[in-house]
């Protein structure tokens, strides 16, 4: 019976750990342990900024919708209480999305979110 060896198996793992180093700096690129560290790293950085991306974008919203808010004197946390109370249900991205591209719309938004306060306040 020939002897068996895991060379081939051995090979095709340090090929393709090598192949995603590829365009790393130094060793990183070609030294398999110092690659694999590098990989496995990267890994673990784009699964938690994968998380992090949503996060990110959350507050950009919410700035961006602050800013336009603002401009009709009222802050983000009264709008958002005011569409509460309008019955106005929009996501933060829509939100944020109308007062970049079309103030004009925005601006119904927050008269919707004015007229909701003013009828909790009665």
């Amino acid at each position: 019976m020939p002897r068996a060896t895991s060379a081939p198996a051995r090979n095709k793992r340090k090929k393709k750990i090598l192949r995603v180093a590829k365009g790393y700096f130094g060793g990183r690129k070609n030294l398999y342990r110092t690659a694999k560290d590098a990989v496995e790293k990267g890994w673990e950085h784009a699964y938690r900024d994968r998380k992090k991306k949503k996060r990110n974008f959350r507050g950009l919203w919410i700035t961006r919708i602050n800013a336009a808010v603002r401009e009709h004197d009222l802050s983000y946390s009264r709008f958002i209480n005011g569409l509460k109370e309008a019955g106005v249900e929009m996501d933060r991205k829509a939100m944020a999305d109308l007062a970049v591209r079309s103030p004009e719309a925005f601006a119904v938004l927050v008269e919707r979110a004015k007229e909701g306060l003013a009828s909790k306040s009665n």
